[in-house]
């Protein structure tokens, strides 16, 4: 089972390939999508393409996206949902089924503790997935707990 997580942003979105297979994670790829956030129409358009692309190459079970929960900047917010809708509308036209976890699903699943850090949780990515170097940005370390995350929740929706 291949799952692809997303970690939204405006500027900067993280991705994470996680495979699973025989009780074992591996990641495959991650990084993240730039836009320059001069062209809000152009990025939307920019990120739907580049994540079908991910889609297309790398052919996952699901996608596993972070669920926002609040946001003390509205403007931020507003921003961040906009993106967030069109990876959804993305992964609904390419027909993958989404799994939408909060930041404190993500950190008990990955580390075993809801108040963990981004350091804390990044320095367990890196050890379940066998990652050697520093996962850098931590959008994309983020992109790739989500995506672990996605082995948890079976059912699809």
């Amino acid at each position: 089972m291949i799952i692809l997580g997303i970690d939204p942003g405006t500027t900067i979105i993280g991705y994470g390939v996680v495979e699973h297979s025989n009780n074992k994670m591996r990641g495959l790829t991650y990084g993240v999508i730039r836009n320059s956030g001069k062209d809000k129409l152009a990025d939307l358009k920019s990120t739907a393409e580049k994540i079908t692309q991910l889609i297309k190459t790398h052919n996952p079970d699901a996608l596993a996206i972070e669920r926002l929960y609040f946001l003390n900047n509205q403007k931020t917010a507003m921003a961040v949902s906009e993106m967030r809708g069109v990876i959804l509308l993305t992964a609904a036209i390419n027909n993958l089924p989404v799994q939408e976890f909060t930041p404190l699903q993500v950190k008990q699943f990955v580390s075993g503790y809801g108040g963990a850090d981004k350091k804390q949780v990044q320095s367990m990515v890196r050890l379940i997935l066998n990652i050697k170097e520093n996962i850098k940005p931590d959008d994309a370390a983020d992109a790739l707990a989500l995506a672990m995350c996605g082995y948890s929740r079976p059912e699809r929706g």
